[in-house]
């Protein structure tokens, strides 16, 4: 069956990313990623954070080397889930998508809710294991780093499960843009 492959890209801002673990190493996949997208042809829709970080401060720019092209829609959104209150499902369908390649930050929070998310409105997923990241965390006295949201993150999708459709995930040197896993 094939597909139509989107890259969405959420939250890779500098306020996003300050303190966040290997924001350096996963801003510099990420760029290679949407370069090779762009070169393939493939749309870059871009998802940021105008709630906590006001549209327009140095804090909501993209982080370096990351530039959105005048031509790539940039999606505004105020929730974890960057499909409430946004218009990404209907950039989504007028893309005529079908997977979904997805980077971004923060791993446990906004990543992880949209990808789910995109999974439950029938979206194929390939989830890009090595460009998306997040802070340490501490829940109820129990600190986890980053580095382990990321992995669990990981390995969370690889097992995600709906009919009929496909997840997985895939560093971004091996990510193929035209059929999910």
């Amino acid at each position: 069956m094939p597909h139509s492959s989107v890259l969405v890209v959420i939250d890779m801002q500098a306020g996003v990313l300050s303190g966040c673990f290997d924001a350096e190493g996963v801003t510099r996949r990420t760029a290679t990623l949407v370069d090779r997208a762009r070169g393939e042809g493939v749309p870059v829709v871009w998802v940021q954070d105008h709630d906590d970080f006001p549209e327009g401060t140095p804090a909501w720019q993209l982080a370096a080397p990351l530039k959105r092209r005048d031509d790539e829609v940039l999606v505004r959104k105020t929730y974890r889930d960057s499909f409430t209150d946004t218009d990404l499902a209907e950039v989504l369908s007028a893309l005529n998508a079908t997977h979904l390649v997805v980077a971004g930050a923060q791993s446990d929070y906004c990543v992880r809710t949209t990808t789910q998310s995109a999974a439950a409105r029938g979206f194929d997923v390939t989830l890009v294991g090595d460009a998306h990241t997040t802070t340490d965390a501490e829940h109820d006295g129990v600190s986890i780093s980053g580095e382990q949201i990321v992995a669990h993150t990981n390995m969370y999708f690889k097992g995600l499960r709906y009919p009929g459709r496909r997840y997985g995930v895939s560093t971004h040197d091996l990510v193929t843009f035209s059929e999910a896993g």
